[in-house]
C-alpha cells in the first residue's frame, strides 16, 4: 500500500512546490530551470495566483542567467520575467518578491539592451526599490539591486560608489550566506584598488559552508569566486 501512495503524492505535489523543488537543485542538472519554467507556464494558463506568477518571474531571470546563450535569448528570458513580474504585481501589490523580480528582470533587460537605449527605465527601478524598501528595509535582493545600479551608473546619472558598498554591505548584514553579494562588494573593491579586502570576500564565498542559495553558490558563484582569486594573485 506504501508503495501505492507514495507515488500519488508525489504526483500531486503543487506545482509551485515542484517548480521550488526544481530550481533549488538546478547545478545537479540546468535544465531542471527549463522544466520548471514550463511547468507554471501550463499552471497560469488554468489559473494565476501570485506566488505561481511571481516564481515563474524568478524562474525566467534566471533562465537569462543561466540557460539563455546569445544576446537574443536574454532579452527574451528577461523581458518575459519582467512582464510576469508586472503581472504579479497587479495581483499582488504589497509582494516583496514580485517587486524584487520585476526590477532584476527590467534592470537585466536594460543592461542588454544598453545603457543609452534604457535610460527611460531608471526613473521606473528607482521608483521600485522605494517600494522594495518600504515593505522590507532589509530586503537582501533589494540591496543587492542598489548597489548594483549605484556602482554601474555613471556619476552623471546617480552613480556613487560610496552608496553602492553600503548597499553591498546591508545586504550581507541581513544575509552574511547570500555569496553573490561578497562578489558584487568585491568587484567593487577590485575597482576601488582594495585588493586585500576584495581577496577576503572572495575567500568568505569560495569556503562558504552554508550557503543561502546553494545552487547558485555552486553552480556560479564559488567558480566565479575561485576565477577571480586567481586573477588577483599577484595583485597587490
Amino acid at each position: 500500500v506504501l508503495l501505492l501512495v507514495a507515488p500519488a503524492v508525489a504526483f500531486a505535489q503543487p506545482p509551485v512546490e515542484r517548480a521550488r523543488a526544481l530550481i533549488a537543485t538546478y547545478h545537479e542538472d540546468p535544465h531542471r530551470i527549463d522544466e520548471a519554467r514550463d511547468l507554471l507556464e501550463d499552471a497560469i494558463t488554468r489559473e494565476r495566483p501570485a506566488d505561481a506568477v511571481t516564481l515563474l518571474s524568478r524562474i525566467y531571470f534566471l533562465a537569462g542567467e543561466v540557460r539563455a546563450t546569445t544576446d537574443d535569448d536574454k532579452l527574451a528570458a528577461f523581458g518575459r520575467g519582467r512582464d510576469l513580474g508586472k503581472l504579479a504585481l497587479e495581483i499582488a501589490p504589497r509582494s516583496e518578491d514580485a517587486h524584487v523580480w520585476y526590477a532584476l528582470n527590467l534592470g537585466r533587460w536594460g543592461q542588454i539592451k544598453g545603457m543609452m537605449r534604457s535610460l527611460f527605465l531608471l526613473p521606473t527601478i528607482r521608483e521600485e526599490l522605494d517600494t522594495i524598501f518600504s515593505i522590507n528595509p532589509r530586503s537582501v535582493r533589494g540591496h543587492a539591486l542598489a548597489g548594483n545600479l549605484f556602482f554601474e551608473l555613471p556619476g552623471m546619472l546617480g552613480g556613487d560608489r560610496k552608496k553602492a558598498e553600503e548597499h553591498f554591505r546591508k545586504g550581507i548584514e541581513a544575509d552574511p550566506h547570500f555569496t553573490v553579494l561578497r562578489l558584487d562588494l568585491a568587484r567593487l573593491l577590485v575597482a576601488e584598488g582594495r585588493i586585500a579586502e576584495a581577496r577576503r570576500e572572495l575567500e568568505r564565498v569560495a569556503n562558504e559552508t552554508a550557503p543561502t542559495n546553494v545552487a547558485d553558490w555552486t553552480a556560479r558563484d564559488r567558480p566565479r569566486a575561485r576565477t577571480r582569486l586567481d586573477e588577483l594573485r599577484d595583485r597587490k
